[in-house]
């Protein structure tokens, strides 16, 4: 399997910043080992915390497309979160020990019931139920995981949403002790997304608190994260501290940072490209081959009707 190129993983500009910094230092052994910190996805190895996947259990073997379940390993291992590190191979290290307990998320904005819920307390009044679901990234690759949740939609109604309210904001945790990525001052921390209100309140639409029959390691959003299913992984908000209701789009993390390069909708679409590469085609974690990338990641007849008279070439 092809290498997936630093210069279409890291944002460019900071790729770019950080490669001339080296060179200009003198570093090339340092760069070249940055460079080369992304391995071949056939190639994960469990670290340490291997035990978490030893026990794992899932009652699903495939996806409703047939496909199978990606290694625990493998998902547990091979990590975008910016908020401990830029590299995949070091997040699992960097989060261990990370606190998710105590935790509380504060659901409030345009609502006539605002609560803050206690993390364990939404586990007991929200029985997470398994819900496999593949998740695409928009670096191109891919992972099938048995995600434990429920419906974003059951939270949301608790709290009764105004009549005013048109999407959903969210924000993560804000720690830069725990979290070193938050150190880099490229990004405008915390990290926020946002979702329509009928996107959020979409079935599909998951608050996830565990992976492979057990609660959410660290490294992958613990304690509570967002899963879209249809929408680029960037949007899967992770470690989630504030739900708001809102009137106006939320500017998310992504679209502050490269607004050419990450939009607000950001729907699986093979027929849109990155600006630095083709969304066509993925690879999916442990396999070697390339396969072709399906529109809306293979949930649009459940979820293109949310888009109906829409552009979805120039609303990315």
């Amino acid at each position: 399997m092809d290498k997936i190129r630093s210069s279409e993983i890291t944002p460019e500009h900071i790729y770019l910043g950080r490669r001339q910094f080296l060179v200009g230092a003198g570093a090339l052994t340092a760069s070249l080992v940055f460079l080369g910190g992304c391995r071949r996805l056939s190639e994960l190895a469990p670290t340490p915390e291997a035990d978490f996947c030893g026990s794992a259990t899932a009652g699903a073997t495939s996806d409703e497309l047939g496909d199978p379940l990606s290694a625990c390993d493998a998902a547990t291992h091979y990590n975008n979160f910016y908020e401990f590190s830029l590299e995949k191979d070091d997040v699992a290290e960097l989060a261990r020990g990370f606190k998710t307990s105590p935790w509380t998320v504060q659901v409030g904005g345009l609502v006539n019931k605002p609560k803050t819920f206690d993390v364990d307390d939404l586990r007991r009044n929200f029985p997470p139920e398994e819900r496999v679901y593949r998740m695409r990234c928009v670096e191109a690759w891919s992972v099938v995981v048995p995600w434990l949740g429920f419906p974003l939609a059951k939270l949301l109604k608790e709290v009764e949403p105004t009549s005013k309210a048109k999407y959903v904001r969210f924000e993560s945790l804000h720690d830069p002790k725990q979290m070193p990525g938050q150190k880099d001052r490229s990004f405008q921390w915390p990290y926020i997304e946002g979702l329509r209100l009928d996107e959020a309140m979409h079935d599909l639409t998951l608050l996830a608190t565990g992976m492979y029959g057990k609660p959410m390691p660290p490294q992958n959003g613990a304690p509570i994260r967002l899963v879209v299913p249809w929408k680029y992984g960037f949007k899967n908000i992770k470690s989630i501290v504030k739900i708001d209701l809102v009137e106006e789009m939320p500017t998310s993390l992504w679209t502050a940072f490269a607004p050419q390069e990450y939009g607000f909708y950001a729907n699986v679409n093979p027929d849109v490209s990155h600006p630095r590469w083709s969304q066509s085609s993925e690879r999916r974690l442990g396999e070697r081959a390339r396969r072709e990338t399906i529109p809306f990641n293979g949930y649009a007849e459940k979820v293109a009707r949310l888009y109906e008279g829409m552009d979805l070439r120039t609303s990315y």
